[in-house]
């Protein structure tokens, strides 16, 4: 895991390479919807995407991380399907049912099931390399979805942007390091709460994701504004376990920023620990590459902290066991 943490500046080249040479041609004229359908380290791409491209995507974009699709997609929906292993039960499901829809299917994998489908039905498909852990190969799947989404119109200079933000965080490798220790250390033994702002719930949900697999810890996270009409109000008492971790951002809007001041000084009076996280880049995309960077180092960080193996997904594999058995 270390590894593959420290070359995710590579990989996001090598991911852009693979864009470029697979000549993955979209019919999209007629296109009125984008559905991109996946779980786990396949489908974290597409919460983070979404955000990415929400000010440019000219048609409604929905994630789905579940068996089923929603009734309004069709022969005019672009559905893409991330799968990395190709073999995601629940992804599988969502694609059949695509297919039943009519819907125009493009799919990212390493292989298994949905590459085979895809060859047989004649669907675009894009080949990532395979034999990783799903959660490590982010940049493979995350690429791609920004170029399919660029080759169907709904989003423009994002593959650029990617290639400068790999170069910030490989220019700022120390840097990154140094601080995900620091935080690793501070959070290890508590229950990390994940604070951010709208446009980065993709990052937060990333960070709790990599603490939960990685660290084999518990948290969660919500979204300021939205955490000020409901979680606020259960602030009311010393909760020693909890680091609560801000998220800021130089584009928040400028309400939003003051409500996350005041919210980190209210729970700065109960929380066992608060940390004012900042990203850094000249745009969105590079602010979330070193989200993405600086929190897979927390969690490999705090895996060490806590003594447990990053790699280890023992309970994972026995769900997968227990489900294959049903009929």
């Amino acid at each position: 895991m270390k590894a593959l943490i420290e070359a995710f500046p590579q990989q996001l080249r090598e991911a852009l390479q693979i864009f470029k040479e697979s000549n993955t041609v979209i019919q999209v004229e007629g296109i009125q919807s984008v559905l991109i359908t996946g779980l786990g380290g396949s489908g974290i791409g597409g919460s983070i995407v979404s955000e990415l491209v929400a000010s440019s995507c000219t048609v409604p974009l929905l994630v789905s991380k579940d068996y089923f699709i929603p009734a309004w997609a069709g022969d005019k929906t672009l559905v893409i399907v991330s799968s990395y292993s190709g073999n995601t039960e629940e992804t599988l499901h969502a694609m059949k049912a695509a297919a039943d829809r009519n819907c125009r299917i493009v799919c990212i994998s390493s292989g298994g099931e949905v590459l085979e489908l895809a060859k047989a039905a004649n669907y675009p498909f894009i080949q990532i390399p395979g034999g990783f852990a799903p959660r490590a190969c982010l940049g493979y799947s995350l690429v791609q979805l920004c170029g399919i989404l660029e080759s169907a119109g709904q989003a423009k200079g994002l593959l650029n942007q990617i290639e400068q933000a790999a170069h910030l965080i490989e220019n700022s490798a120390l840097e990154i390091k140094n601080e995900a220790q620091a935080i690793a250390r501070a959070i290890s033994y508590s229950v990390p709460v994940i604070y951010t702002s709208p446009g980065y719930e993709g990052i937060a949900i990333r960070l709790r994701q990599q603490l939960n697999e990685n660290s084999k810890m518990l948290c969660w996270h919500h979204v300021i504004p939205e955490m000020n009409h409901n979680e606020l109000v259960a602030w009311v008492e010393k909760m020693p376990k909890i680091s609560a971790l801000f998220l800021r951002n130089s584009d928040e809007y400028y309400r939003t920023s003051k409500r996350m001041d005041i919210v980190r000084s209210i729970v700065y009076g109960f929380a066992g620990r608060t940390l004012d996280l900042q990203s850094k880049g000249q745009n969105h995309t590079e602010r979330v590459i070193w989200w993405i960077h600086l929190g897979d180092w927390i969690s490999w960080f705090a895996s060490q902290e806590r003594n447990v193996d990053a790699d280890d997904i023992d309970v994972i594999l026995r769900l997968k066991d227990e489900l294959s058995q049903l009929q």
